[in-house]
């Protein structure tokens, strides 16, 4: 039963929208008004209408759905295709302590605190303060921002917590920052980086061996969807292809 404060994918043939229900209030289209005291109640699978008549499916989103259609973005986000494989490269999981640097929208950010839920807690440092509220506010929808304790930094300042369990940077110049990053580490927690171009891999390659990090890795992702037509099944005509290298060690 939907219930106040849950997140809903209100879904029409030809529109979605997704949205935060709370008692007493409402939530306007171009098809009318929606009335949230009309989903309070109801289950999932269920239809909602507009005052115009207009009709809803009301459907629980997943968080693919909320990452690649449901939050608001100031800035490119990680996509699934590489935030899942962080996720899984760094290890995480409920308890675990995390440092993120870059938060940007914070697709990456609901990736990771869903894995460390409900005990775990992400640190994020972000020096630009409207990425960090719309990322706050992307993690509210998705009901993770709990998780999240957010500063308002880069990593060139002091790093107030200490004995992180694992580290993601997503900076310009994350080079600038590992020394940092390294004395608040575990001995050998894992660390991923996302930078877009070559040249900015062999800066962090240069600085992760000058530091003794080991077991170190550079990977991409390529996602190529199918047209799922049985009689003319065939790639789509586009990709999502380079997105970003990835770079993982361990703190040795």
């Amino acid at each position: 039963m939907i219930k106040e404060g849950d997140t809903v994918h209100l879904k029409s043939k030809k529109d979605s929208f997704f949205v935060i229900v709370k008692q007493n209030e409402e939530f306007s289209t171009h098809k009318g008004t929606i009335k949230f005291n009309d989903i309070i109640g109801k289950n999932y699978g269920d239809t909602v209408l507009t005052h115009k008549g207009e009709e809803f499916l009301i459907l629980k989103p997943t968080l693919y759905e909320l990452i690649m259609f449901g939050i608001k973005r100031h800035t490119q986000i990680i996509y699934p295709k590489d935030s899942a494989y962080i996720t899984l490269k760094l290890g995480l999981t409920s308890g675990m302590k995390v440092l993120e640097s870059g938060i940007g929208s914070g697709g990456l950010t609901i990736v990771m605190a869903n894995a460390l839920n409900p005990d775990g807690r992400i640190y994020a440092y972000e020096k630009e303060e409207k990425f960090l509220k719309t990322a706050m506010k992307n993690l509210q929808l998705a009901k993770l921002d709990h998780i999240v304790v957010p500063h308002l930094q880069d990593l060139s300042e002091p790093i107030e917590e200490k004995d992180f369990d694992a580290a993601f940077i997503d900076v310009r110049e994350p080079w600038l920052y590992i020394e940092n990053v390294k004395k608040v580490l575990k001995r050998g927690a894992p660390i991923g980086f996302l930078v877009p171009t070559t040249n900015q891999i062999v800066e962090v390659l240069k600085e992760l061996k000058r530091l003794d990090f080991i077991d170190i890795e550079v990977e991409e992702i390529l996602q190529r969807h199918y047209k799922p037509v049985p009689d003319r099944l065939r790639p789509e005509d586009r990709m999502v292809a380079h997105t970003g290298y990835l770079i993982f060690a361990k703190n040795g």
